[in-house]
C-alpha cells in the first residue's frame, strides 16, 4: 500500500509541474495536497512550524517571481499595465483556443492586442511588447520551476 501512497504523492508534484506550463492548473495547490496526503497517509511529525514557515516562504516567492518576470519582460520592451493584463488574459485562454502553441501565442497575442486596443502602441512597438511577455513567461516558468524543485526536495529532506 505504501508505493501506491507514494504514487499518488508524486503523481500530485508531476501535476503541479505542469501546472507552470499551463497556468490553470494551481502548481501549489498539488504540492500542497501531495504534502497533506504523506501526513494523511503516513504521518505530520516531519512537519514541524520550521517546515511550513520555509514552505509559506517559498510560496510567497512562486506568486512574486511569476508576477515580476512577466512584469519585467512587458516593461523591459516599453508596454505598459495594459500589455501585462493582455498577457496575462492570453496566457490563461492561450493554451484552450490553440492547444500546444497556445501557451506561447496567448499571451504574445494578449499583450500586443492589449496595445493596441488600450494604448493606441504602433503595431511594430506592440510586437516588441508581446515578445517581451513571451521572454517574461519563459523566465517566470524557470524561475518557478527551480523553486518548485526546491519546495519538493526540501520536503524528501524532512521526510525520508
Amino acid at each position: 500500500m505504501e508505493i501506491v501512497y507514494w504514487s499518488i504523492i508524486v503523481i500530485l508534484f508531476i501535476i503541479g509541474f505542469v501546472g507552470l506550463i499551463y497556468p490553470i492548473i494551481p502548481s501549489v495547490l498539488f504540492l500542497l495536497a501531495g504534502y497533506l496526503l504523506y501526513g494523511v497517509f503516513f504521518s505530520f511529525e516531519p512537519f514541524g512550524w520550521f517546515f511550513w514557515l520555509i514552505q509559506g516562504f517559498l510560496i510567497i516567492l512562486l506568486f512574486i517571481a511569476d508576477y515580476i518576470a512577466n512584469m519585467i519582460g512587458i516593461q523591459k520592451y516599453g508596454g505598459s499595465k495594459a500589455g501585462i493584463w493582455g498577457s496575462t488574459i492570453g496566457l490563461i485562454v492561450g493554451p484552450f483556443v490553440i492547444p500546444f502553441l497556445g501557451i506561447l501565442l496567448g499571451p504574445f497575442i494578449g499583450a500586443v492586442a492589449a496595445e493596441l486596443l488600450v494604448n493606441k502602441t504602433s503595431f511594430k512597438d506592440s510586437l516588441k511588447i508581446g515578445f517581451g511577455s513571451v521572454i517574461g513567461f519563459i523566465s517566470s516558468v524557470i524561475t518557478k520551476t527551480i523553486i518548485q524543485i526546491l519546495m519538493i526536495v526540501y520536503f524528501f529532506l524532512i521526510v525520508l
